[in-house]
């Protein structure tokens, strides 16, 4: 029987969770965009590696739009790390 009740609460909790932490992740995103655009303005960057921030600022940014935060947030640390945040 707990098996079984496992099995329907699961993703009962899967999915409340996803509702519950989507908004933290959504309010999460401008902060790390604001961070990485603050950096920006004095990182000693090679061209590459401003152009390959400036990327993945982009693409953290349309992921934030379209929703998809988690994403969002993976492609914007990526850019903090380049830039040694």
């Amino acid at each position: 029987v707990n098996r079984e009740c496992n099995m329907i609460y699961r993703p009962i909790l899967i999915a409340a969770f996803v509702a519950f932490a989507s908004p933290a992740f959504a309010n999460e995103c401008p902060g790390i965009i604001t961070e990485i655009d603050a950096a920006m303005e004095n990182a000693s960057l090679t061209a590459e590696q401003q152009t390959e921030v400036e990327m993945l600022r982009a693409e953290g940014e349309e992921l934030h739009a379209a929703g998809d935060h988690a994403a969002s947030i993976e492609k914007l640390n990526e850019a903090k790390a380049l830039l040694g945040l």
